[in-house]
């Protein structure tokens, strides 16, 4: 089952990011005494109950405002509301009532979504009762009382939210066709290639950047085996922002990456791998998804017999940190090698949830440690005793150790590599779990 989304919305300067942080377990957003200081949605992973799930922060919503950044963070919330499982409907009880909740409040019934009304600012529960029952007035339900600086009354309201993940998170029946997210900057071709496939202009297509402004999906039938297609607005650099959606379309990205099996990372094969681009794979690599890096409009460029190597080996210098990424040259114009886009997903499917007998990752861990002995440090040495898979989706191994500090990064690198040399894992990455255990207990 998919992580919920949660989503805190309310109008400016009533405690979403200080709510955010908290919640966040660490300062992420900033946090000012100026309405409109979150100008931009800024997510991260959380977890309640040992239920995890992904948060949105929100810049505030000024319903009725003309001003240009207040109706851009109004845009930003409401796609955080239309992405959202559950909403966190923060006011302020300092300020009482006023009319831009009520507006909010419309906004929030018409999305159909469950809603859970929390009252901030509240110190002292019994001297302000009065200030939280103005709040039944929305017609929400019942308020719950909090103070998100002081982290009081957040457990309650947590139980709340998590009362709803059952009935609102993606169903594991409704996830059995693969999901496979296209995900890149403006105008690199992603609705291109997803139209071309299908045979049919199913996705709209314009040299507009950023047209796609929501997550589409599409079925697309292959060999008699379908798949789920999400098409993606753009990411777009901050500084070269023109139209206020633009701005907002990072979770569109992350919900579809999260939601997805396999990413599509589509670059333009004439601008080169860009920064962003390195951060929307990051994307993809931090949630743990398969990945397929499609260079896009190959046909293009002007090649000679070395242009292929030495592009690949630009994409593997700048994406270090994913070795492991599957990368073809595609033409959405032409269709070259387009119908390749399936076998290599259908490889890294399999290389996703392909899983190893204990017996046969602790002999490849004990002809490693033979080969190269494991770290000392101050006369210590590493040991390994056991390793086993516990997980697909990405590979998951546990490694036993005697002392996880001695376990360093790099070894931990050569111990993958020796796993990557007998299986092929092509397009997938490994997650280790480094756990102690007495030698004794081996």
């Amino acid at each position: 089952m998919s992580k919920p989304i949660v989503a805190i919305v309310g109008r400016p300067n009533v405690g979403k990011s200080t709510l955010f942080n908290a919640l966040a377990g660490e300062n992420i957003s900033i946090v000012k005494d100026t309405p409109g200081v979150t100008r931009d949605r800024i997510y991260a992973e959380a977890n309640w109950t040992g239920r995890d799930f992904t948060l949105i922060d929100t810049g505030g919503i000024e319903p009725e405002s003309g001003d240009v950044l207040l109706r851009q963070m109004r845009e930003q919330a409401q796609i955080a509301i239309d992405t959202a499982d559950v909403i966190i409907f923060l006011v302020d009880a300092r300020d009482g009532l006023v009319d831009a909740d009520m507006s909010v409040a419309d906004m929030l019934r018409r999305s159909k979504k469950p809603v859970v009304l929390v009252v901030n600012k509240i110190d002292s529960f019994e001297k302000q009762q009065a200030e939280v029952y103005e709040f039944y007035a929305l017609g929400l339900g019942d308020p719950l009382p909090i103070s998100s600086a002081n982290r009081q009354g957040i457990g309650d309201m947590l139980d709340e939210v998590a009362a709803h993940f059952g009935e609102d998170a993606i169903a594991e029946d409704e996830e059995k066709l693969p999901r496979i997210a296209v995900v890149g900057k403006p105008n690199v071709g992603k609705s291109s290639i997803i139209n071309k496939l299908l045979g049919e202009s199913r996705v709209i297509v314009s040299d507009i950047a950023g047209t796609t402004r929501d997550a589409i999906d599409t079925t697309v039938k292959r060999n008699g085996k379908e798949y789920i297609f999400v098409d993606t607005a753009g990411l777009r650099r901050k500084s070269k922002i023109k139209e206020e959606l633009e701005r907002f379309s990072i979770i569109r990205t992350v919900t579809a990456v999260e939601r997805s099996d396999v990413v599509i990372l589509v670059i333009d094969a004439k601008d080169g791998v860009s920064e962003q681009d390195a951060k929307i794979a990051g994307i993809a690599h931090e949630r743990g998804r398969g990945i397929i890096i499609a260079v896009n409009k190959w046909d293009a460029v002007e090649k000679d017999t070395n242009t292929t190597r030495e592009f690949s080996a630009k994409i593997r210098q700048i994406l270090s940190f994913m070795p492991y990424a599957e990368i073809l040259f595609v033409s959405a114009k032409t269709g070259q090698r387009l119908p390749k886009l399936f076998d290599a997903i259908e490889l890294v499917l399999t290389n996703q949830n392909r899983r190893i007998q204990t017996g046969v990752l602790n002999q490849i861990m004990t002809e490693a440690v033979a080969l190269n002995s494991p770290p000392t440090d101050k006369g210590k040495r590493l040991k390994l005793f056991y390793m086993t898979q516990v997980a697909v989706g990405p590979p998951t191994f546990v490694i036993f150790v005697n002392e996880k500090k001695l376990m360093h990064f790099s070894y931990q690198r050569y111990i993958e590599n020796k796993i990557r040399e007998t299986f092929d894992f092509r397009g997938t990455s490994l997650k280790f779990f480094i756990r102690e255990r007495a030698e004794k207990d081996k």
